[in-house]
């Protein structure tokens, strides 16, 4: 989600949710219209759970869910409101009888499970419960097989609630729902009511169905438009036990959610913060009001007049609840000062870019010819991007196609949840084949010997096969077109690409031109020469970011984008025939941890290899090599930027820290942030220059990154 924009829209239709749950508890239009009331409370008002399911199901539910940190926090969190919750109406609960029921302490454990002790809270088991089940299946089977199941469990739930009259009539139905009602009160539950609405809010998230803002508009009307139907329809006939579980309830949350995400802006937590305590504290409210009303004679027109007894409450409640959160608010703010400066971030860490990421897909996908798709080149933890973040982010969007070096960097994309082919770039041994087809990998066929063991294995598995133009070194040799054709031959592979490697795409010399265009044509007639022994073509693909960029009119099936996906270039000189606006995704930063004066002629770092030459102000970075800053720019060779202001290393660069030069910049102190890539003010420090000044390549600099540093995404 995008850090400075957030979904405005779902921020305050929690508030609006909230009223519409005070609405079902007060039923606002019963002293005017018993059938208003009941199109108001019992249908419209039925949105407003499911869409609080489907929120933290669109922030926690999600194919790309690969570790149960979000759902061990949310269920810690949920349970910790719930069991406030229960401690808060514990008198409530005395006073109307509660503890003298007949066998207590099995309904009081149905309570706590299902049902809520108080009529309301129902709500959050049904929050734990539903939540986890919904992980559980997405985790286990995909967001589409969970889906289908959680439409399952809501229909058997549908006819013990909103179609219970049909249930009735058959005994073996009836029978069954009469076990499920010892268990609880209702079908509206964890387990048959929620599941359905986390795992539609993942598939939001997840965009896996895409759908525009009218079509959305649309969608929510006619949806809508038929719940009404159904339930003045069922509530007619009598058939409704509950009143919570429609059939058009489904596409209703689905489009009524999808709309409210177009609407963005800033992020509105006061509100968000406020709504669970007005679904919390409403209760109280209306126990409040109408014993005001009994002591003060005012029934008639805060109790007996439904509306008025609707707004008293829900004023009432919006009073404590707004109140409560900035009370709150101002107790849990952390303000821990540090030589006069704020900051929450990590010691060093590495910003992404999700605006510029995303730019820079859609500025290739235009540059492309037709019938040509973007693989996302993301091994080496996306060129030290992180490649969770990164293949997640563009899994959203659409990318389907994805490069990594090794079968481990395939699996954990998988395990991410992305979708579509993953390509395995190098060497896999073949006694890895039951992997490659366990997780739908494609492995890079190197060589002939490699195909012929990785057949022996026994395994249908998709491969593409690598031919040498001229690099020498993985493929098969471009003029060896028996073994090549043999391997197309082969019933354990599904050939679904060929394609070779320009190893000088990224010069413009006349020379390299040259030699790459004897690479370009040895594969294009190799394709000739198969198509001429009747052999079908898989996807071809040639080019890498230079190859696209100085080659940009081949005819291929994909483009394999590395560097150019992050919007860099390997070096600061380097010249493309093609000239795309992509833009740095990246940017690394560190915390000034220290700073101290050293007098002229004082020596400090080590092997001493700075000698202060006047009095001088050092600041100390807590970042060093074993985070990937190349040991190369010790000693003023590298340069970092700090409140826009260009400070030179001095010194040599240390495993976990290094030292520059703050003499010229006034007013450097402890928590000032620090950039070694990126933008500072009107400076910048481009990841190429930083890696030419050591002797590289930016795409050395950026994959060797240390995992130490915590990466954070910025939009």
């Amino acid at each position: 989600m995008n850090k400075h924009e957030s979904y405005t829209g779902i921020d305050y239709f929690r508030f609006l949710a909230a009223l519409l749950i005070v609405a079902i508890h007060t039923s606002p239009l019963l002293s005017y219209s018993e059938m208003g009331d009941f199109i108001l409370t019992r249908i419209i008002a039925r949105v407003a759970v499911p869409f609080f399911f489907m929120t933290s199901g669109y922030f926690l539910i999600s194919r790309y869910a690969y570790n149960s940190d979000k759902l061990r926090a949310f269920i810690a969190k949920t349970a910790m409101i719930y069991v406030a919750a229960i401690v808060i109406y514990i008198p409530l609960n005395i006073y109307n009888g509660y503890f003298q029921q007949g066998n207590f302490l099995p309904n009081m454990l149905k309570d706590i499970l299902f049902d809520g002790t108080m009529y309301h809270l129902w709500f959050l088991p049904a929050s734990i419960l539903g939540a986890f089940i919904a992980w559980l299946l997405v985790k286990r089977l995909g967001i589409q097989k969970a889906f289908f199941i959680t439409v399952i469990l809501y229909i058997i739930g549908m006819f013990g609630d909103s179609y219970y009259g049909v249930s009735e009539q058959l005994p073996v139905m009836k029978h069954v729902y009469e076990a499920i009602f010892q268990v609880s009160d209702y079908t509206r539950n964890g387990i048959f009511f929620a599941p359905v609405f986390f795992v539609l809010g993942g598939m939001l998230a997840d965009r896996s169905i895409r759908i525009s803002l009218g079509k959305s508009i649309v969608g929510l009307v006619v949806s809508l438009s038929l719940m009404l139907g159904e339930g003045l329809v069922l509530h007619s006939l009598g058939l409704q036990r509950h009143d919570s579980m429609y059939i058009s309830l489904l596409p209703c949350m689905f489009f009524l959610f999808s709309t409210l995400t177009f609407w963005k802006g800033q992020r509105v937590s006061f509100i968000r913060s406020s709504a669970l305590i007005i679904y919390m504290i409403h209760p109280l409210a209306i126990v409040a009001v109408r014993m005001f009303a009994r002591v003060f004679h005012f029934q008639e027109l805060l109790v007996k007049n439904s509306l008025m007894h609707y707004f008293v409450v829900s004023i009432l409640s919006v009073t404590f609840a707004f109140l409560t959160t900035f009370i709150y608010s101002k107790i849990n703010q952390k303000t821990i000062p540090v030589a006069g400066y704020v900051s929450k971030a990590d010691r060093a860490w590495i910003e992404i870019d999700l605006n510029n990421l995303e730019h820079n897909v859609n500025t290739l996908k235009q540059a492309m010819p037709e019938n040509c798709e973007l693989m996302a080149v993301v091994k080496a933890d996306a060129y030290g991007h992180g490649a969770f973040e990164v293949s997640t982010y563009i899994n959203r969007m659409g990318v389907n196609a994805f490069a990594v070096a090794t079968i481990e960097e395939g699996i954990k994309l998988r395990q991410y949840g992305i979708e579509g082919e993953i390509l395995i770039l190098g060497y896999t041994n073949p006694l890895r084949a039951k992997e490659l087809h366990k997780y739908a990998l494609t492995q890079t066929l190197i060589d002939y010997d490699h195909a012929e063991s990785l057949d022996k294995q026994g395994y249908r598995l998709k491969v593409h096969m690598k031919i040498d133009t001229g690099m020498h070194r993985l493929g098969f040799d471009v003029n060896d077109v028996e073994n090549i054709l043999k391997i197309f031959d082969s019933k354990n592979f599904r050939i679904d690409g060929i394609y070779s490697h320009l190893c000088v795409a990224d010069s413009l010399l006349p020379e390299e031109v040259e030699f790459t265009n004897r690479q370009i044509q040895s594969f294009y007639g190799l394709l000739a020469a198969l198509s001429e022994k009747g052999v079908k073509l898989p996807k071809i693909h040639l080019q890498s970011s230079y190859g696209f960029l100085n080659y940009p009119d081949l005819k291929c099936n994909y483009v394999r984008a590395g560097v150019s996906l992050y919007g860099v270039l390997s070096a600061p000189k380097d010249e493309t025939k093609l000239r795309l606006d992509l833009r740095p995704v990246l940017s690394l930063k560190s915390q000034v941890i220290l700073t101290r004066k050293i007098k002229s002629g004082d020596i400090m770092g080590y092997g001493r290899a700075f000698t202060a030459t006047r009095d001088t102000r050092i600041a100390i970075l807590s970042i060093g090599y074993a985070d990937g800053i190349p040991r190369d720019l010790s000693c003023g060779i590298g340069k970092v930027l700090i409140r826009g202001n260009t400070a030179p290393i001095v010194g040599r660069v240390c495993m976990d820290q290094l030292a520059v030069d703050i003499t010229d910049i006034p007013d450097v102190r402890v928590g000032d942030v620090a950039t070694l890539i990126g933008e500072d003010d009107r400076d910048e420090l481009k990841a190429s220059e930083v890696a030419d000044a050591s002797n590289t390549i930016t795409n050395e600099l950026l994959s060797r990154m240390g995992t130490r540093l915590k990466v954070i995404m910025r939009g």
